[in-house]
């Protein structure tokens, strides 16, 4: 199979402009702007000196922007591979929690075992009408919205959902792409159930296989997992551990020709189902999350699943659904887009269960085997037992804030991205006293191949806003911490626009930094200063996944003393799901949570008060552009539920809300954050 980690032709892209290439003299200066209000005077002045001799005239800066100047001519995008190595094949931290985002479904109500079967063959059936789509090319183009709206968005992401696969490697993985050969084999699934992995097609003698098919395979496959002597140990698990140590079990395995087969039939599968057993008795939404980021480790469905697949699509008998994905292929939009799509298609047709069998008897789906050594069963136990610690080390908090939600913040004439990600910054600023080096994607699909920049939230009008805000002695007037507020959501709002047009700074230091070791020169001082890697230390990592059914993102930290903090903002409502670890004594996420909704409330009363008196037609402009690249296309419902309606759905098609997208003003799309989107440098927690 050929692999994808490398740029496509450069005439690729359906004529979308090239990702620009920032001047040298505006990013070092933007990085000292973005860096001087988060180092002591002493780290300032020193990478102050350290920035002034890598941009001099005549001086190593140049030359290496001389050298990306040549890459952009000669590359469809000159940052693509790598930000791709270093934002996630290089890093070696297991997947689960660390990289692979999960999305959430409202939990299902299943009566009885078979509606978890029907739920799952309906969604399988999602799966491939979407499917269908992708391979006629005929999914609608993604358009932006809102500042620069009606550019059209690289299409690439979606067309790797379903046909990749990250190879673990002892340094650095690889992304693989399967290309159809002349005579494509059956297209088919991976069904993971009681930690047993089962080969079925979805296509058998040209026929693609209908609902009620896809049910009675899903059924022998039920029947087949509960044959206890027919058991095999959970090889699932060792997809969870560690990347370099995953790449050493799987060359142990592939000794073995039965376990080459299996993994050529995992690794070739359009995607994975894991039919999960129940998982107890409490399933609040903090519950559900941590279970799809999991499994629940060993004792529970941590087993029954394949990390390295883009997409696993989790059934649990208890009613626990949702998607984890593996996020190397693509970003969190394209994600939110493929499951809003299914989860439609399953509201939208009726579930297709006619009563009559099969015309003809369908093969039966087939156990894949393994040859386990007992070296194999002791890297088993080993990543056992680091997915026990991860499982414990994981504090999850998912909160839905229902004061208000973005239809407040937009009568106050603010951007709600910009609005929350300052409100984030206060909540921080209240647990830690200070403001550290933070993470929210921007989507830079405007480009070819463009994947995502990062907006630097942490900016010095933010921090001025929540001392004020924050500063007991009230030397600070409300009419003042009100135009504070506004310059902290204008420079948010600036530095987005900057990110999205290609012109922010992480992508393009990355870039310098890549090319000098290219080179082989020596690692230039910028890379080696404290700063540097402190602006890498993204403490705090965020992500804006807002959907249009009610279902929520979530992810973890991105080092071991940080927070993940995804939101979806509503109408009157904004869900946050914020992670850290517990291991961390100086982190929390009750008490972030906490620190989160005061502050939330605390700039509604300052809003409020301060209401009549603002000037909206001089803010309005610039604090609503609308940088949402999320586009509603034509297959998209756009028909809205009430709240009620999503707890008398039948069992066979998913509760959910759907709700009619807002087309006045959307926000910052920003893309799931994962572990790698910390790593600009040797900050891999």
């Amino acid at each position: 199979m050929p692999v994808l980690d490398r740029e496509p032709s450069k005439d690729s892209g359906d004529g979308l402009p090239k990702l620009p290439l920032p001047s040298l003299k505006d990013t070092l200066e933007m990085y000292l702007r973005c860096m001087k209000h988060l180092l002591t005077e002493e780290q300032f002045d020193k990478t102050q000196n350290v920035v002034k001799q890598f941009g001099a005239p005549g001086g190593v800066g140049e030359l290496l922007q001389s050298k990306l100047m040549e890459r952009r001519e000669n590359k469809a995008n000159w940052v693509y591979n790598y930000w791709l190595n270093d934002m996630y094949l290089n890093n070696r931290l297991a997947l689960p929690v660390n990289s692979s985002p999960a999305m959430v479904f409202p939990k299902q109500n299943f009566r009885a075992p078979i509606d978890s079967l029907r739920f799952a063959a309906h969604l399988i059936s999602g799966v491939l009408e979407y499917k269908t789509l992708l391979d006629a090319r005929a999914l609608p183009v993604d358009y932006a919205r809102g500042q620069l709206a009606g550019t059209p968005l690289c299409m690439e992401q979606y067309y790797r959902l379903f046909t990749s696969y990250r190879l673990p490697g002892p340094e650095s993985d690889t992304l693989v792409a399967q290309e159809s050969s002349v005579m494509p084999e059956p297209e088919h699934i991976i069904v993971a159930c009681k930690n047993q992995f089962f080969v079925m097609d979805v296509v058998i003698n040209f026929r693609r296989l209908n609902e009620r098919d896809l049910l009675t395979q899903l059924e022998k496959i039920v029947k087949m997992a509960e044959s206890e002597e027919e058991r095999l140990p959970p090889i699932g698990l060792l997809t969870s551990d560690g990347r370099t140590e995953w790449a050493e079990s799987r060359s142990v395995l592939m000794r073995e020709s039965t376990n080459r087969d299996s993994l050529d039939m995992i690794e070739r599968c359009l995607c994975l189902v894991c039919l999960d057993d129940s998982s107890g008795p409490e399933l609040s939404d903090t519950t559900r999350a941590m279970l799809m980021l999991h499994g629940g480790g060993v004792a529970k469905n941590g087993g029954n699943r394949w990390y390295d697949k883009p997409m696993q699509f989790v059934i649990g008998a208890d009613g626990c659904c949702g998607v984890v994905c593996e996020h190397s292929p693509f970003e969190g939009i394209v994600l939110v887009q493929c499951t809003e799509y299914l989860l439609k298609y399953m509201i939208g047709s009726p579930s297709k269960l006619v009563r009559a069998a099969s015309v003809s008897e369908l093969p039966a789906p087939r156990r894949l085997r393994w040859k386990c050594t007992p070296e194999v069963h002791k890297l088993l136990t080993s990543s056992a037992d680091k997915l026990r610690r991860l499982v414990r080390n994981l504090d999850m908090n998912v909160h839905k804030f229902y004061d208000y939600g973005k239809e407040f913040i937009k009568k106050q004439k603010m951007s709600p991205d910009a609005y929350i990600q300052v409100a984030l910054q206060l909540a921080f600023y209240r647990c830690h006293g200070r403001l550290v080096s933070t993470y929210e994607s921007a989507s830079i699909r405007r480009f070819q191949e463009g994947r995502v920049d990062n907006i630097r939230s942490a900016t010095p009008e933010a921090l001025a806003f929540v001392k004020a805000m924050t500063d007991g002695k009230l030397s600070t007037g409300d009419t003042e911490k009100m135009e504070m507020l506004r310059g902290a959501i204008n420079a948010q709002t600036k530095y987005t626009i900057l990110a999205i047009t290609g012109m922010a700074i992480d992508n393009h230091l990355l870039g310098l930094r890549e090319i000098a070791h290219e080179m082989k020169i020596d690692k230039p001082e910028i890379f080696k200063d404290e700063a540097y890697l402190i602006s890498n230390q993204f403490i705090l990592s965020t992500s804006q996944v807002p959907t249009t059914v009610e279902m929520f993102c979530c992810y973890g930290p991105v080092v071991p003393n940080g927070y993940g903090a995804c939101y979806n903002p509503q109408s009157d409502h904004i869900i946050f799901s914020v992670s850290s670890f517990r291991e961390s004594p100086q982190t929390c996420s009750a008490e972030f949570v906490k620190c989160l909704v005061q502050g939330l409330l605390d700039m509604r009363d300052l809003c409020r008060k301060c209401n009549s008196g603002s000037k909206p037609n001089e803010q309005g402009k610039a604090q609503t552009l609308d940088t949402h690249t999320q586009t509603e296309t034509d297959w998209q419902n756009k028909t809205p539920q009430r709240r009620s309606d999503s707890t008398n759905s039948q069992p066979t098609i998913p509760q959910v809300l759907v709700k009619t997208p807002d087309q006045t003003n959307a926000e910052v799309q920003t893309q799931t954050s994962s572990q790698g989107e910390a790593l600009k440098n040797g900050s891999k927690s």
